[in-house]
């Protein structure tokens, strides 16, 4: 495991820096130090690294999702941490890698953008029934419809057609788009604690 693991760190720092297209699986061997074939021994195709690479990255967000559940004070406190925490890594999201995926590995993209949403939602739904219960969020509102009007609307951010790399910044996108989830959902209560949960840390979503 030591050694996937330090696979897939020089694959994700390399992708991020050269973009996805242009790395090889000769170029990461080398990288490595290894031959090819102790490098096959742990991952298939190329396609299968970014499979790899992308689940990594959905067990880590779920394990800071549970941080977060722990550690806030509400709901809205809970969903702002997630925003913060998910804007930071689009920041750090070279928009060559999203185009590539997009491009060149449209299937791979697919069944990672399945994944995803289906993580996405359990997040969505459970805050917003937390939501709910504590009074922030309208009790008007379906968390099972709500969640996947999310879902559906989280992945027009990554819509190349709709909002082109060239022209948008992904992580302002979707603190754009955070921030008008939040305030369609929030009850009068909510409203509030939003402005002074952004009050408190001098920002918006940063």
């Amino acid at each position: 495991m030591e050694i996937k693991q330090q696979i897939l760190t020089k694959a994700e720092a390399l992708f991020m820096r050269y973009g996805i297209k242009s790395i090889t699986m000769d170029d990461l061997a080398r990288e490595l130090g290894m031959s090819k074939k102790t490098l096959y021994q742990y991952i298939d195709n190329k396609a299968d690294l970014i499979a790899q690479l992308f689940q990594l990255r959905i067990d880590e967000e779920r394990e800071m999702m549970e941080t977060f559940q722990k550690q806030a004070t509400d709901a809205i406190d809970e969903i702002l941490h997630l925003a913060r925490y998910i804007i930071r890594k689009l920041r750090q999201l070279s928009p060559t890698v999203v185009y590539d995926l997009q491009k060149y590995y449209r299937s791979t993209w697919k069944e990672m953008e399945a994944l995803h949403q289906k993580h996405v939602y359990h997040i969505i739904k459970e805050n917003i029934e937390r939501g709910i219960g504590q009074g922030v969020y309208r009790d008007d509102i379906d968390p099972d419809i709500i969640a996947k009007l999310y879902v559906g609307k989280t992945s027009l951010v990554a819509d190349e057609d709709l909002f082109p790399l060239r022209d948008y910044d992904i992580s302002e996108l979707f603190k754009e788009y955070m921030l008008y989830h939040l305030h369609g959902i929030a009850s009068a209560k909510g409203l509030t604690l939003l402005e002074e949960h952004l009050a408190e840390s001098n920002e918006e979503m940063n």
